[in-house]
């Protein structure tokens, strides 16, 4: 599997309704770094898991669509949007955010990343 295809199956994942096979791609020293309109984060594994699994509190389902995947070695740019379903309005999705992330892979792994929101 390249580090393409590798990105792309994890951003495929169903986040809220599989957490254990996100898991699976994140290294145990995984950083992200993270700018968003509420400011600057840096989170690691337990802090990543953590924020997920909070959101499947609030929401019933969580799609990602990839617009933008761009590879050269072991680093990956994906540039993606999220679209939700609340628990309150199950049956309307919404468009979440938009992003874009620059990862650096080791071990087949999610490892170093650098993400805009």
């Amino acid at each position: 599997m390249t580090v393409k295809e590798l990105v792309r199956s994890i951003y495929n994942i169903d986040l809220i309704n599989n957490l254990d096979e996100l898991s699976k791609y994140l290294h145990a020293d995984i950083e992200l770094n993270w700018n968003s309109s509420f400011g600057f984060f840096k989170k690691n594994y337990d802090e990543i898991m953590s924020m997920f699994k909070e959101m499947s509190s609030s929401f019933v389902s969580l799609r990602c669509e990839i617009s933008h995947l761009i590879a050269e070695g072991d680093v990956v740019t994906v540039r993606y949007t999220y679209f939700s379903r609340t628990i309150e309005e199950p049956d309307t999705e919404q468009m979440f955010a938009h992003f874009i992330t620059i990862w650096e892979l080791k071990d087949n792994k999610l490892y170093k990343g650098y993400q805009i929101s």
